[in-house]
């Protein structure tokens, strides 16, 4: 049985420890400073989980837990900005080390840091980035020629019933780095840094109106994988038209993408969270096959379920799929992989037939 130490009790942690802990095959020590989370996550009676309180921005706190436990692996559930600290603990102690981080800084430090590690390093699980980049990446291996690739992923209210069109279906600080940090894709063939909140653009999928606009994380490590390979590859988030001429008066009228405490308080109180929700994927990837001009798509849409006699929204389902999809089958490899691991990198047909990437099919 492997020992992993999962790092935050939030929304998508608690999934996380109920796919993991029922297979048989984990045993969980969950570590979280508060609360709140604590407690929720005692709720969840799950097997084979054990809760400790930890405060993973102590650097000591978390040395004296990993010295006291034996642990294979570590998952981070936290924000972005705890994984700087993690994943050297993870290196220290030689741990496979799995994120869900979106922020491209955090992903660098990590590739850098994991260049020689023993154990496997892989950031960015979950869903955008995660998943989108497998799926990409398989689209893009049907090409001789690739032209341009478009990812796009939304998270969304089956009924938005606010002015924004929106929920706070995920992590409100994940939510302002992807809306206010610099966004990365290819130009030209070269890697290309964009503005948030722009290249604005509507698609229809369902007889359903979308649309999209640059932001920050989503693309992965795309970009620097197929430099030279793709004249043009960029990622976008989907929303409901008008959102993104709101939040762009919030961030960039208002300034308060330099006041992000400020504009998390504004959110938090008044965007109202919702359990039902949908998950658009959209993935188009156009080139030549066969020396003609061909374009190939996954378009998927996701909503929220039961699991485990309780209910859970489609971006928790989603996002929790895809790290455990990824850790389970490294884990449960007889050869891991070791240093530091792209999301690409992991072949889409062994993704799906894993046990728990089911829930994407």
């Amino acid at each position: 049985m492997k020992r992993i130490l999962m790092l935050g009790a939030g929304k998508v942690g608690s999934l996380i420890a109920c796919l993991l802990s029922e297979i048989g095959d984990y045993r969980l020590f969950i570590g979280d400073s508060n609360s709140d989370s604590i407690r929720r996550a005692g709720e969840l009676n799950c097997k084979n989980v054990s809760i400790h309180s930890i405060d993973a921005l102590n650097r000591a706190d978390l040395e004296r837990f990993l010295e006291s436990h034996e642990v294979d692996a570590v998952i981070s559930c936290l924000p972005y900005y705890c994984n700087f600290t993690v994943a050297e603990m993870a290196l220290k102690f030689h741990l496979h080390y799995f994120d869900l981080t979106e922020d491209v800084e955090v992903a660098h430090h990590i590739a850098k840091i994991s260049a020689d590690a023993e154990t496997a390093f892989v950031p960015q699980c979950g869903l955008a980035p995660g998943f989108i980049s497998v799926v990409a990446n398989e689209l893009m291996t049907h090409f001789e020629e690739l032209d341009t690739v478009k990812l796009r992923v939304g998270a969304l209210p089956i009924n938005p019933s606010n002015a924004l069109k929106y929920s706070l279906t995920w992590s409100t600080d994940g939510l302002i780095n992807e809306y206010g940090n610099l966004c990365y894709g290819v130009e030209n063939g070269e890697p290309a840094v964009l503005l948030p909140l722009e290249g604005y653009e509507t698609i229809e999928v369902d007889g359903l109106l979308y649309e999209g606009f640059n932001t920050s994380g989503g693309i992965g490590t795309l970009a620097e994988t197929y430099r030279g390979k793709v004249r043009t590859l960029n990622y976008k988030t989907l929303r409901y038209p008008g959102h993104c001429e709101k939040v762009h008066f919030l961030m960039q009228d208002l300034k308060l993408n330099q006041d992000r405490g400020t504009l998390k308080r504004i959110l938090e109180n008044a965007i109202p969270k919702t359990m039902q929700d949908v998950v658009l994927i959209y993935v188009s990837v156009t080139g030549r096959q066969n020396q003609s001009l061909f374009e190939e798509n996954y378009v998927k849409k996701f909503y929220h379920r039961e699991i485990s006699g309780r209910l859970w929204s489609a971006i928790q389902v989603t996002t929790a799929s895809g790290l455990c999809a990824v850790a389970d089958m490294i884990l449960q490899s007889s050869s891991p992989p070791v240093g530091f691991v792209k999301q690409e990198s992991i072949k889409f047909e062994s993704f799906i037939e894993n046990r728990f990437g089911k829930y994407y099919e």
